[in-house]
């Protein structure tokens, strides 16, 4: 399902400063959430993608290279790309449905540092319902009221410019999209609470899935309590976003994982 990217072979632009320390640790903060992902069964074979600017070089970007699971990643692997196609650092290229939705969302939507999209089961699984994914029945779901957009035209794999670019416009404001037939993507200003928000959703998805599977009524919060957990859960949210990665990185590193190689 993967498929391969033609790179662009035009002169690089300038690798200088792309060793810094800042982008090490990006590199490191990302492979992480790569492992972590694969932990949770959130990646697809080597398909999904995540990638982040790269620090000071807002035309640059890190995304994971063709042919990697989410298992592999390690920061070392991670390529720096440009939004013409260049890799300008790191060995392989990128799969083409990542390069043409990230290049477009990170071109196009400044907001979006980080830009996480994977076939994770059950946000997928929303994705595929008639209508408005979430009742906002539970409060982990509510993480995400009025911050959720939902894209209902499906147009195939993202395989050129202008798919990835109608992606990009249909983000619009939105932290999260859920792409119709296709999956979610997790927008952030970083690395963290792009992870954080992945995490969350897929959470809220599997205890939505499972209270319908019940097959009894759900029940609704009323949009102005809905609108009002929500704007509670992003107090300290960044704070809290880093914390949870810091924590990811912790029990990676006890259990001897090689993610920030």
């Amino acid at each position: 399902m993967a498929h391969a990217f033609e790179i662009n072979t035009a002169p690089l632009a300038s690798t200088d400063g792309l060793d810094s320390a800042a982008i090490a640790q990006a590199r490191i903060d990302l492979a992480a959430c790569f492992r972590m992902a694969a932990r949770f069964g959130m990646g697809e074979g080597i398909c999904n993608h995540f990638s982040v600017v790269v620090p000071g070089r807002p035309e640059l970007f890190l995304v994971n290279p063709y042919g990697l699971a989410f298992a592999e990643v390690t920061a070392s692997s991670l390529l720096i790309c440009d939004f013409d196609g260049r890799v300008v650092l790191g060995e392989g290229r990128p799969e083409a449905t990542a390069f043409f939705i990230h290049a477009q969302l990170h071109r196009l939507n400044p907001r979006a540092t980080a830009a996480f999209h994977t076939h994770m089961p059950h946000a997928t699984a929303l994705c595929m319902l008639e209508g408005e994914p979430f009742v906002w029945a539970g409060q982990t779901a509510l993480k995400f009221y009025e911050r959720l957009a939902v894209d209902e035209d499906y147009q195939g794999l993202a395989l050129n410019d202008a798919e990835g670019e109608r992606i990009a416009r249909a983000a619009g404001d939105a932290d999260v999209v859920m792409l119709k037939s296709h999956g979610p993507l997790v927008l952030g200003p970083s690395i963290a609470e792009a992870w954080d928000d992945l995490y969350y959703l897929e959470r809220a998805a599997e205890v939505q899935l499972k209270a319908m599977a019940s097959g009894r009524p759900l029940k609704a919060v009323t949009p102005e309590i809905a609108s009002a957990a929500c704007r509670q859960m992003l107090q300290g949210n960044a704070e809290s976003a880093h914390l949870h990665l810091e924590s990811v990185k912790r029990q990676l590193l006890r259990e001897g994982s090689d993610f920030a190689e």
